[in-house]
């Protein structure tokens, strides 16, 4: 089915979601997603990401509290949904059957 499928940058920030669970917005999530990848993540990616994936169904959101840190903005905070959990857990079940095929032992002249 059209956009069941999870692509890798939205299947680790869907799982820095989950794993950050109510501190789950932009900042925390790109943090999450910089500290497991070991890459510098761009801010707007992130909300471009999470976005998509809230209009897919994979994640839902509500608005916290202004602070005055913040300048009297509210953060957006995000949750996987339950689509969003089926969409890793099938992620991770097709991963998983692949890696499954793979021999233990790297064949001479791979890099596995």
């Amino acid at each position: 089915m059209k956009g069941s499928f999870l692509g890798e940058f939205e299947e680790v920030v869907l799982l820095a979601t989950w794993v950050l669970k109510d501190q789950a917005y932009a900042n925390t999530v790109r943090a999450e997603v910089e500290k497991h990848t070991q890459r510098s993540i761009n801010l707007s990616a992130i909300h471009s990401a999470l976005y998509r994936m809230e209009r897919k169904g994979f994640l839902d959101s509500k608005l916290g509290e202004a602070s005055a840190r913040r300048g009297g903005k509210a953060k957006r905070h995000f949750y996987v949904s339950n689509k969003g959990t089926e969409a890793l857990n099938e992620a991770r079940r097709i991963r998983e059957s692949f890696w499954q095929l793979v021999p233990a032992a790297p064949f001479k002249g791979e890099n596995l």
